[in-house]
Protein backbone atom coordinates (compact mmCIF):
# COMPACT_ATOMS: atom_id res chain seq x y z
CA UNK A 1 0.00 0.00 0.00
CA UNK A 2 1.05 3.64 -0.71
CA UNK A 3 0.78 6.51 1.46
CA UNK A 4 0.94 10.27 0.46
CA UNK A 5 3.98 11.01 3.09
CA UNK A 6 7.40 9.23 3.40
CA UNK A 7 6.97 7.60 7.01
CA UNK A 8 9.77 7.84 9.63
CA UNK A 9 9.99 5.44 12.54
CA UNK A 10 11.54 6.83 15.54
CA UNK A 11 11.72 3.64 16.98
CA UNK A 12 15.31 1.33 17.47
CA UNK A 13 12.57 -1.66 18.39
CA UNK A 14 13.24 -4.63 16.09
CA UNK A 15 10.08 -5.46 17.38
CA UNK A 16 7.76 -2.01 16.50
CA UNK A 17 10.59 -2.65 13.00
CA UNK A 18 9.50 -6.31 12.16
CA UNK A 19 5.40 -5.07 12.70
CA UNK A 20 5.59 -2.18 10.51
CA UNK A 21 7.68 -3.77 7.73
CA UNK A 22 4.48 -6.35 8.03
CA UNK A 23 1.98 -3.82 6.60
CA UNK A 24 5.09 -3.76 3.56
CA UNK A 25 5.11 0.13 4.10
CA UNK A 26 8.36 1.74 3.13
CA UNK A 27 10.02 3.32 5.85
CA UNK A 28 13.18 4.76 7.56
CA UNK A 29 14.25 4.49 11.30
CA UNK A 30 15.28 8.08 12.55
CA UNK A 31 16.33 8.04 16.09
CA UNK A 32 16.99 11.25 18.32
CA UNK A 33 19.61 10.69 21.10
CA UNK A 34 18.25 11.61 25.03
CA UNK A 35 14.63 12.26 24.19
CA UNK A 36 13.06 13.25 27.25
CA UNK A 37 10.63 10.26 28.09
CA UNK A 38 9.60 12.00 31.76
CA UNK A 39 5.98 12.36 32.55
CA UNK A 40 3.97 14.03 35.31
CA UNK A 41 3.03 12.05 38.43
CA UNK A 42 -0.37 13.87 38.43
CA UNK A 43 -0.77 11.92 34.97
CA UNK A 44 -3.55 8.97 34.90
CA UNK A 45 -1.50 5.93 34.39
CA UNK A 46 -3.39 4.71 31.38
CA UNK A 47 -2.53 7.66 29.62
CA UNK A 48 0.97 7.51 30.34
CA UNK A 49 2.10 5.96 27.09
CA UNK A 50 0.08 8.34 24.75
CA UNK A 51 1.37 11.05 26.38
CA UNK A 52 5.31 9.81 26.14
CA UNK A 53 4.41 9.56 22.24
CA UNK A 54 3.45 12.43 21.90
CA UNK A 55 6.55 13.71 23.69
CA UNK A 56 8.68 11.93 21.45
CA UNK A 57 7.22 13.35 18.35
CA UNK A 58 7.55 16.53 19.44
CA UNK A 59 12.05 16.23 19.60
CA UNK A 60 11.57 15.08 16.12
CA UNK A 61 9.37 18.15 14.34
CA UNK A 62 12.16 20.43 13.65
CA UNK A 63 13.22 17.39 11.58
CA UNK A 64 10.10 17.24 9.33
CA UNK A 65 8.87 18.71 6.12
CA UNK A 66 5.67 18.93 3.86
CA UNK A 67 6.87 14.79 2.77
CA UNK A 68 7.32 13.34 5.94
CA UNK A 69 5.13 11.34 8.46
CA UNK A 70 6.49 10.63 12.02
CA UNK A 71 5.70 7.47 13.66
CA UNK A 72 6.44 7.57 17.70
CA UNK A 73 5.31 5.10 20.26
CA UNK A 74 6.04 3.92 23.96
CA UNK A 75 4.93 0.48 25.45
CA UNK A 76 4.24 0.34 29.27
CA UNK A 77 2.94 -2.65 31.59
CA UNK A 78 0.53 -1.68 34.09
CA UNK A 79 0.07 -3.77 37.20
CA UNK A 80 -1.96 -2.54 40.41
CA UNK A 81 -1.82 1.21 39.12
CA UNK A 82 2.10 0.92 39.05
CA UNK A 83 3.54 1.07 35.33
CA UNK A 84 6.59 -1.27 34.74
CA UNK A 85 9.11 0.06 32.10
CA UNK A 86 11.74 -1.29 30.88
CA UNK A 87 13.98 -2.85 33.43
CA UNK A 88 17.16 -1.04 34.95
CA UNK A 89 18.99 -4.09 35.21
CA UNK A 90 18.72 -8.13 35.38
CA UNK A 91 17.82 -8.04 38.85
CA UNK A 92 14.86 -5.32 38.09
CA UNK A 93 13.97 -7.44 35.44
CA UNK A 94 13.58 -10.60 37.59
CA UNK A 95 11.50 -8.41 40.07
CA UNK A 96 9.30 -7.30 37.69
CA UNK A 97 8.52 -11.03 36.54
CA UNK A 98 8.31 -12.26 39.60
CA UNK A 99 5.78 -9.61 40.18
CA UNK A 100 3.44 -10.12 37.29
CA UNK A 101 3.64 -13.62 37.88
CA UNK A 102 0.47 -15.59 38.81
CA UNK A 103 -1.18 -12.08 37.90
CA UNK A 104 -3.33 -10.49 35.32
CA UNK A 105 -1.93 -6.94 33.63
CA UNK A 106 -2.44 -4.39 31.21
CA UNK A 107 -0.38 -3.66 28.46
CA UNK A 108 -0.42 -0.29 27.11
CA UNK A 109 1.12 1.27 23.94
CA UNK A 110 1.08 5.06 22.68
CA UNK A 111 1.11 5.58 19.43
CA UNK A 112 1.45 9.60 17.81
CA UNK A 113 1.52 9.84 13.96
CA UNK A 114 2.89 13.82 13.56
CA UNK A 115 3.23 16.00 10.08
CA UNK A 116 4.09 19.45 10.20
CA UNK A 117 0.43 20.31 9.79
CA UNK A 118 -0.98 17.28 11.94
CA UNK A 119 -1.03 15.26 14.52
CA UNK A 120 -3.05 12.44 15.85
CA UNK A 121 -2.44 9.69 18.92
CA UNK A 122 -4.40 7.21 20.10
CA UNK A 123 -3.52 4.36 22.93
CA UNK A 124 -4.70 0.65 22.84
CA UNK A 125 -4.88 -1.42 25.89
CA UNK A 126 -4.31 -5.57 25.62
CA UNK A 127 -5.03 -7.50 28.99
CA UNK A 128 -2.52 -10.53 29.63
CA UNK A 129 -2.88 -13.20 32.73
CA UNK A 130 0.76 -15.11 33.70
CA UNK A 131 0.67 -18.31 35.38
CA UNK A 132 2.53 -18.85 38.03
CA UNK A 133 6.70 -18.73 37.50
CA UNK A 134 9.26 -20.03 39.66
CA UNK A 135 12.44 -18.58 40.63
CA UNK A 136 14.41 -20.84 38.17
CA UNK A 137 11.95 -20.27 35.41
CA UNK A 138 12.60 -16.19 35.57
CA UNK A 139 16.24 -17.04 36.06
CA UNK A 140 16.42 -19.18 33.15
CA UNK A 141 14.27 -16.38 30.89
CA UNK A 142 16.10 -13.53 31.79
CA UNK A 143 19.49 -14.72 31.76
CA UNK A 144 18.61 -16.50 28.20
CA UNK A 145 16.87 -13.57 26.59
CA UNK A 146 18.18 -10.05 28.15
CA UNK A 147 14.77 -8.66 28.69
CA UNK A 148 16.14 -5.19 29.61
CA UNK A 149 14.83 -3.21 26.49
CA UNK A 150 11.20 -4.48 27.11
CA UNK A 151 8.43 -2.98 28.78
CA UNK A 152 7.45 -5.24 32.30
CA UNK A 153 10.55 -7.14 30.96
CA UNK A 154 8.98 -9.57 28.78
CA UNK A 155 8.64 -10.02 25.25
CA UNK A 156 5.43 -12.48 24.91
CA UNK A 157 6.64 -13.46 20.84
CA UNK A 158 9.85 -15.00 23.60
CA UNK A 159 10.03 -18.25 25.56
CA UNK A 160 8.14 -16.76 27.91
CA UNK A 161 5.21 -16.34 26.16
CA UNK A 162 4.90 -19.77 25.32
CA UNK A 163 5.29 -21.21 28.95
CA UNK A 164 3.76 -18.15 31.04
CA UNK A 165 0.55 -16.31 29.19
CA UNK A 166 -2.18 -18.23 30.40
CA UNK A 167 -4.91 -15.75 28.47
CA UNK A 168 -4.98 -12.64 26.71
CA UNK A 169 -7.63 -10.15 25.24
CA UNK A 170 -6.79 -7.47 22.69
CA UNK A 171 -3.94 -7.05 20.00
CA UNK A 172 -1.30 -9.61 20.18
CA UNK A 173 1.03 -6.79 18.37
CA UNK A 174 0.16 -4.16 20.86
CA UNK A 175 1.36 -6.81 23.60
CA UNK A 176 4.46 -7.06 21.36
CA UNK A 177 4.97 -3.40 21.31
CA UNK A 178 2.93 -1.55 18.10
CA UNK A 179 -0.47 -2.34 17.94
CA UNK A 180 -0.62 -2.27 13.70
CA UNK A 181 -3.64 -3.28 12.69
CA UNK A 182 -5.18 -0.04 14.68
CA UNK A 183 -2.04 1.62 13.31
CA UNK A 184 -2.89 0.65 9.92
CA UNK A 185 -6.43 2.32 9.95
CA UNK A 186 -5.18 5.64 11.51
CA UNK A 187 -2.84 5.62 9.33
CA UNK A 188 -5.41 5.12 6.27
CA UNK A 189 -7.52 7.97 7.86
CA UNK A 190 -4.69 10.58 8.11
Amino acid sequence: MKFDYEIILASNSPRRKELLSGLDLEYEVKVLPDVDETYPDSLEKEKVAEYISVKKSEAYIPYLDDKTMLITADTIVLLDGEIYGKPIDEDDARQMLHNLSGRTHQVITGVTLTTITKQKSFSVISEVRFAKLDDSEIDYYVSKYKPLDKAGAYGIQEWIGYVAVEYMSGSYFNIMGLPIQRLYQELKRF
